[in-house]
């Protein structure tokens, strides 16, 4: 017999932390999953890196050249240039230094262009790349049905789509940028130092093992708090989506402090999960500053001694001219940096990382509910329940053997006490969970087996809550059927008595309604669902007590037109007021996940049940 055992499962630390640990190589899937699509853009923007840091290291070249051959007459230039034959160089000094000038100023003009087409690839790429996964991942939560929802709050998965997305960005552009620079410098610096000096560049290269070394423990200590950090900011976004949600309810019970205390709270463990990792940064960068320092430090000592002395100091051997000096303290100085900067971008990376996996845990859950390969052929409408159970968790029965039908053009009417299993049945009609053992049937198909689309397609659904998108009320009634023209949003409105409020509105049905309807009143927003379920006109309609938030006048009208839209359709309505159903074709009584009772109105209370009573103790509080 088949479970409903959510495999959405939560852990204290980290609600992603299960689907998590079981991602594989999550920056090799970004890279050759998503980065391949725009290999173009990555291309310009790895060929641009490269030449424009090559050009960057013209400049000291050139101007330690310069010093040796123009100004101190140490070396002849065609020797400091050896890939020019030295009939193809100036003879004179001021040939040889516009020379020399004309390469510097080219030296920036072509490193200019270069930059910009580094800087346009690599953020196109960047850009490309986060649209895409934060689209995919849209994508992947919509194909989950309501239990993953029921186990995550909506501030994680904003968290997961919004800040762990913009950090793949982030590394994506600056730290693949800082990669590159890193990598050019630090091989073209190298290269040029031990060609003008590999006894000196030795020297200079000492730190760069114990840069090494640190770099090592500072990744293996740095990446489980990162991922601890990206949890506490999805619980504080939680907490704060759902305070901003509920702002009515916390100034109704005055509830200001208490929720202030608890927003405090969440802050808090943001901020100690990160200065966890702060502690660790704020150690590292500067430990690798100073050893990146102190070599140049050493490096700058010995080639003073080396040039004031005119002798190598020490086993060194050979001479070291002022202009090779004046370069290699301008290349020390710029290797220092680069080298500084690794830890940086280890530190992006172990960002992105850790939002990588969070990404990919979430892009990898599957859903509970499997779309099926049948299409749904609906021509009456026939819905059986046979011996259906279901649970929202294991050991935990909602419903227990449901078994009924509803014949084409009929409406069946679910009543009982709160927590009798009404709305779980309704649903599970269109599959919004699956239950754990039995069928439903839409026309003889077993939905199981038919396509999720095409099911939702020939049902209409009219909720408890009447949940409208920020837009307009056009917007809202044509939700269902977009490309619905003005005349017929009108037409449905007015079958749902929202007509005349709507034509009263200063922008009539371009009003715009704000975040969750709340412009309008709890009946509005109600009128306007109802209206948007008439216009898309499904075979088969599901009303979970849809008049519940209008008056008993509204209620009166709305129920007329339920009426009529529901004469020639196959309906399943759940009521907390009997006099709403009171018409059905057949009622079934509900308690405790059971039907106890069903027929027609008067054949309900013929029986002085359990239906009998409901309805006495309505008559009673109407009266």
């Amino acid at each position: 017999m088949a479970t409903n055992v959510s495999p959405y499962s939560n852990v204290e630390d980290d609600p992603f932390g299960d689907v998590r640990e079981n991602v594989e190589n999550p920056m090799k899937r970004l890279f050759f999953g998503y980065g391949r699509r725009y290999r173009l853009a990555f291309f310009v923007g790895l060929i641009g890196s490269i030449f424009s840091r090559l050009l960057d290291l013209m400049p000291p070249l050139i101007l330690g050249i310069a010093i040796d051959t123009v100004l101190t007459g140490d070396q002849e230039l065609y020797e400091a240039l050896p890939l020019l034959a030295e009939n193809q160089l100036p003879v004179t000094e001021e040939g040889q230094l516009l020379f020399l000038l004309v390469a510097l100023g080219s030296s920036f003009v072509f490193a200019a262009f270069f930059h910009y087409w580094r800087n346009w690839g690599f953020n196109l790429f960047a850009q490309n790349v986060q649209h895409d996964v934060r689209t995919d991942t849209y994508e992947r939560l919509q194909q989950l049905d309501l239990g993953f929802f029921a186990d995550k709050q909506t501030g994680e998965l904003m968290s997961v789509m919004s800040n762990d997305v913009n950090q793949l960005e982030t590394f994506l552009n600056d730290g693949m940028n800082s990669s590159f620079r890193l990598g050019v410098m630090v091989l073209g610096i190298g290269a040029i130092l031990f060609w003008i000096n590999w006894q000196l560049a030795l020297i200079a290269l000492l730190p760069v093992p114990l840069i090494a070394f640190f770099t090592y423990f500072f990744v293996k200590a740095i990446q489980p708090r990162y991922a601890k950090m990206r949890a506490s900011v999805g619980k504080l976004n939680s907490r704060l989506e759902n305070n901003l949600g509920g702002i009515e309810v916390i100034k109704a019970f005055t509830a200001e402090k208490y929720e202030s205390s608890r927003v405090v709270q969440s802050s808090r463990d943001y901020f100690d999960t990160n200065w966890e990792a702060v502690k660790i940064r704020i150690k590292f960068f500067p430990a690798i500053r100073l050893l990146a320092g102190l070599g140049f430090v050493v490096t700058f000592t010995v080639g003073s001694f080396w040039v004031l002395t005119g002798e190598a100091p020490g086993p060194l051997t050979g001479t070291l001219m002022v202009g090779q000096f004046v370069t290699f303290i301008l290349y020390t100085q710029q290797f220092v940096w680069p080298v500084a900067q690794f830890g940086e971008i280890i530190n992006m990376y172990q960002r992105a990382k850790a939002s990588t996996e969070r990404i990919f845990g979430l892009m990898d859950e599957e859903p509970a509910i499997d779309n099926g390969n049948e299409k749904l052929s609906v021509s009456k409408g026939f819905v059986e329940y046979k011996d259906v159970s279901f649970s929202y968790n294991e050991g935990e029965s909602v419903l227990d053997g449901i078994d009924f039908d509803v014949k084409p053009g009929n409406t069946v009417a679910l009543v009982g006490p709160t927590g009798a299993g009404k709305t779980t049945t309704a649903r599970l009609l269109p599959r919004f969970y699956r239950p754990d053992s039995g069928e439903i049937r839409v026309d003889g198909q077993d939905i199981s087996s038919v396509s999720v689309e095409g099911l939702r397609d020939n049902i209409g659904y009219v909720g408890q809550t009447s949940f409208l998108f920020s837009g307009t009320i056009k917007d809202n009634i044509a939700y269902g059927e977009r490309e619905a023209s003005y005349d017929e949003v009108v037409e449905a409105a007015k079958k749902a008595e929202a007509h005349e409020f709507i034509k009263d509105l200063p922008h009539g049905y371009d009003t715009e309604v704000g975040e969750r309807g709340v412009k309008l009143s709890g009946g509005q927003r109600q009128r306007i669902t109802i209206a948007r379920t008439i216009l898309k006109d499904p075979k088969i309609l599901i009303f979970d007590e849809a008049t519940s938030d209008v008056d008993t006048e509204t209620e009166k009208k709305i129920q007329k037109s339920i009426q009529r839209l529901t004469e020639d359709k196959t309906t399943l309505a759940i009521a907390h007021r009997l006099s709403t159903i009171r018409s059905a074709d057949k009622i079934l009584v509900m308690e405790n996940g059971r039907i106890i009772e069903s027929g027609s109105h008067e054949e309900l209370l013929k029986k002085e049940n359990k239906y009998y009573r409901l309805w006495n103790a309505q008559i009673e509080d109407a009266s």
